[in-house]
C-alpha cells in the first residue's frame, strides 16, 4: 500500500490518509483482511505525527472501512457496496461540478470530458 501526504496542500493530513485508504478500499487495492500497517511504521514511513495517524485509524473505524484487533495491525473490512462507492464518487466530483459552473462550459461538453477520460483508462 502506498500512502502520499501533502503537507502544503491545505488539506489536514489525517483527512488525506481516510481518504487514501477509502479509496483503496473501494477500488479494490485494498482487499478484505489485508493488514494496514502499525501507527508506528506508517508515521515513520511518512513523516509524521503517531496521533495523526491513530485519528484517520479511528475515523477509518468508525466508519467501518478498518477493523481494530488488539496487539495486531488493523485489517480492512470488506468493500462497500455500490451505493456507497458512488457516494464517494459524488463527494469526488462535487468540486468538479463547481469548476465546470464556475468555467461556464455547457453540461453536454463537460460530460464528453468525463467520458473520454474513463475511455483512455480502458484502452491502457
Amino acid at each position: 500500500m502506498i500512502l502520499v501526504v501533502d503537507t502544503h496542500s491545505g488539506i489536514p493530513v489525517y483527512r488525506q490518509l481516510v481518504d487514501q485508504i477509502r479509496f483503496g478500499v473501494a477500488s479494490g487495492l485494498l482487499t478484505a483482511g489485508e493488514e494496514i500497517p502499525s501507527t508506528r511504521a506508517l508515521s515513520a514511513s511518512l513523516g509524521v505525527n503517531p496521533m495523526t495517524i491513530s485519528k484517520a485509524f479511528s475515523l477509518l473505524e468508525e466508519d467501518g472501512v478498518l477493523e481494530r484487533r488488539p496487539g495486531r495491525p488493523h485489517v480492512v473490512r470488506a468493500r462497500p457496496d455500490r451505493a456507497t462507492r458512488l457516494e464517494q464518487l459524488e463527494q469526488a466530483l462535487r468540486p468538479v461540478a463547481t469548476k465546470v459552473r464556475q468555467l461556464d462550459l455547457e453540461t453536454d461538453a463537460a460530460i464528453t470530458v468525463f467520458r473520454r477520460l474513463l475511455e483512455n483508462r480502458k484502452k491502457r
